[in-house]
């Protein structure tokens, strides 16, 4: 089987080409570049094209069986995403396994939210068989808080106080790898989470015990938050996130035991806990010092 990963360099996509290559599928991976293609890792083939050019769509799925689809967060999300649908038809693909996002109907006013909506629309649409992915908050967002982690022992993401069932990013990538190379997940939607509800604190406190020191959280100021962010981050993607963390603190993004034990029966096992992560993840930044 030809997969076709797009969004194959980014933390995610990266995870499921690796997974795909563990089950022995011919594997190619969307790059906008000759450069980057030349990092992809070895057996992964590159598809050289750009989702927002017509001529690259109408080539770029080509020979190719199934589609693994992620767009980035940004402005031309929608866009790229309704691109590639149109392109996957026209080219007879055979299955489409799309990443959208937890609890997308409940915010779809939120900008990288609502971006997904008409993807996933256009998919169920299409006729071609297609399962859609929706994980909530990765766990490893964090890798972005390093520094401030171990420089100033703050956790700086505002989940607020109700809770966020974060999830694995390799709980999502396994999940990839089934949906596109087994049968029956047609027509399904998956909520991919933690096993965990994680306050801003209790995130904290896991990675004080991680970490054996004291972090703290930064807390629920989402207009301090604002401020600082506007120093690292695009003034779009801080109105964005900003939006979305309101959300969170408000109202939480929980998941229901239907499904953890939907998620449990599909990858074999329990999702993976935040606190597994977090453990590793500190190993990994000691070896690398």
């Amino acid at each position: 089987m030809k997969v076709l990963v797009i969004g194959g360099t980014g933390l995610v996509g990266s995870q499921v080409v690796q997974e795909l290559l563990k089950l022995n599928q011919e594997t190619y991976v969307l790059t906008r570049t000759e450069e980057n293609a030349g990092k992809l890792p070895g057996g992964v083939n590159p598809v050289l094209g750009d989702l927002l050019k017509p001529k690259d769509v109408k080539k770029i799925f080509n020979n190719i069986d199934s589609v693994f689809l992620l767009n980035p967060v940004g402005n031309t999300e929608a866009s790229e995403g309704l691109f590639a649908v149109n392109g996957a038809r026209m080219a007879g693909v055979k299955r489409i396994v799309y990443m959208s996002v937890h609890k997308l109907d409940n915010w779809i006013h939120l900008p990288h939210f609502g971006s997904k909506l008409p993807i996933e629309l256009a998919i169920k649409e299409s006729g071609i068989p297609h399962t859609i992915l929706r994980p909530n908050n990765f766990y490893q967002n964090d890798y972005w808080f390093k520094d401030a982690l171990l420089q100033y022992g703050v956790y700086p993401q505002p989940l607020g106080d109700v809770g966020v069932s974060r999830v694995d990013v390799a709980d999502i990538a396994e999940a990839a790898a089934v949906t596109l190379t087994q049968n029956g997940h047609e027509g399904k939607t998956y909520n991919l989470v933690g096993p965990d509800t994680l306050t801003g604190s209790q995130v904290a406190a896991t990675w004080s015990e991680a970490l054996g020191t004291t972090i703290s959280y930064g807390g629920n100021d989402l207009n301090a938050w604002e401020q600082q962010f506007l120093q690292f981050l695009p003034d779009w993607m801080v109105f964005d996130f900003k939006l979305m963390y309101e959300c969170f603190q408000r109202d939480g993004m929980l998941a229901t035991q239907e499904d953890i034990d939907i998620q449990t029966k599909l990858l074999g096992h329990a999702p993976r806990k935040f606190s597994d992560f977090t453990k590793a993840t500190v190993e990994i930044w000691k070896a690398s010092e």
